[in-house]
């Protein structure tokens, strides 16, 4: 898990999760809450979801890039 969490918080990776949770993530707000954006109509329940719908594609894409790492620096090692 350390390894894990050490690996999550380089500065590629987090730079990587952050442009695709920018970038996912403004496309899903303007699916899901555009309308109610457009008619200054927002409820209040998008306070939290807004939020969130930037986390998700940032856990995903950081997830994803960790378990590339590893997997790759695990098949690079000699084998005894």
């Amino acid at each position: 898990m350390k390894n894990w969490l050490r690996t999550a918080i380089q500065q590629d990776i987090v730079m990587r999760s952050l442009k695709v949770g920018g970038i996912v993530g403004t496309i899903l707000v303007a699916i899901n809450q555009g309308d109610a954006l457009l008619t200054d109509s927002l409820p209040t329940a998008a306070v939290w979801k807004i939020p969130m719908t930037y986390c998700v594609p940032y856990c995903v894409s950081t997830y994803a890039s960790v378990s590339a790492v590893l997997t790759r620096s695990h098949a690079d090692r000699p084998r005894a």
